[in-house]
């Protein structure tokens, strides 16, 4: 297998990729806004239709654009599709594999999707993993690709987002999942609370002060009451609102990993891009976690994490 066609299907976005098998190297990519909850609406709108097919047809059409831009067929090419399309709103609800999962053989419910006339592509689509109180969907086949240490020490992954995940690995095996809403409550505070008016968005990431200044109160301070010192802040005139944005992000993380300086972790993994894997090793520097901080881009992790379970699966 020369190539194979890279899927990740989330909420509210459609990537579609055509990946050099050998290389892992993107040779063409398309985007959409056709996250599955658009699909989803968009079907239950006329449900005589088949589900599997419906979706299917997503992807043919973004697969047709792939083409025009290499300018060649990629007819019998697989796709392994990752993220939401193995969820109650996706082509078809797959069960969550529960942990202990071993990541470096992927033991993940995968379900094939044999090609056929209309549609010459195999499709392998990828579902979650679960604790007794906890999920993750998309995460584990970043996780598959991530540079992962056999080792008998404890080593933890962080996935920031709108709900960042923590995934606990130990000899190569998933012991636990954390889910933090992170990413939705700062969305929440910031433009639906009383603390909307005392902030303002602000694109830069320049301003680490006012960001440290939040991962260090909320190291120490009880949350609830920290969050007021963002309207309080506003209203003494102690930061102004573009100031007190960057103090909630940091107030929110440092929330957020704050119980890591407690534990034992050998390395800590940052895995993410841009802003978010900017903002996440700062804090953790912060906390005094420099020295077991790593990164890992999330893209590449992802690609390399589909490629080991197409191998494995195909």
């Amino acid at each position: 297998m020369k190539h194979f066609i890279s899927c990740d299907w989330g909420t509210t976005s459609f990537r579609l990729r055509l990946i050099d098998a050998t290389t892992k190297q993107i040779l063409a990519e398309t985007k959409s806004v056709q996250g599955i909850a658009t699909i989803y609406g968009l079907w239950k709108e006329q449900p005589s239709v088949d589900r599997i097919l419906f979706y299917s047809n997503v992807i043919l059409q973004q697969i047709r654009i792939l083409k025009k831009k290499v300018g060649y067929s990629l007819d019998n090419l697989p796709v392994i599709i990752s993220g939401m399309a193995s969820s109650s709103i996706g082509m078809l609800e797959l069960p969550y594999k529960q942990i202990p999962f071993n990541v470096n053989t992927a033991e993940l419910n995968i379900h094939i999707i044999p090609a056929t006339e209309t549609c010459r592509h195999q499709m392998i689509i990828i579902s979650g993993v679960c604790t007794a109180n906890d999920v993750m969907r998309g995460e584990e086949t970043i996780l598959a690709g991530c540079s992962i240490e056999n080792t008998n020490d404890e080593q933890l992954f962080i996935f920031p987002g709108t709900h960042s995940k923590h995934v606990v690995i130990q000899n190569g095996v998933v012991k636990e999942i954390k889910t933090y809403m992170t990413g939705e409550l700062f969305d929440l505070l910031s433009s639906k609370s009383i603390l909307s008016a005392s902030v303002e968005v602000d694109i830069m990431i320049s301003n680490s002060e006012s960001f440290i200044k939040g991962i260090r109160e909320a190291a120490t301070t009880n949350f609830l009451n920290s969050i007021f010192h963002v309207r309080t802040n506003q209203l003494l005139g102690a930061s102004d609102k573009k100031e007190n944005y960057h103090y909630l992000s940091g107030l929110l993380i440092g929330e957020e990993l704050k119980d890591i300086q407690n534990k034992n972790y050998v390395s800590v993994t940052v895995v993410s891009s841009g802003t978010l894997l900017t903002l996440y090793t700062e804090a953790l520097s912060v906390l005094g976690l420099k020295d077991k901080s790593k990164q890992q881009e999330a893209d590449e992790a992802l690609i390399k994490g589909q490629a080991l379970i197409l191998n494995l699966y195909q």
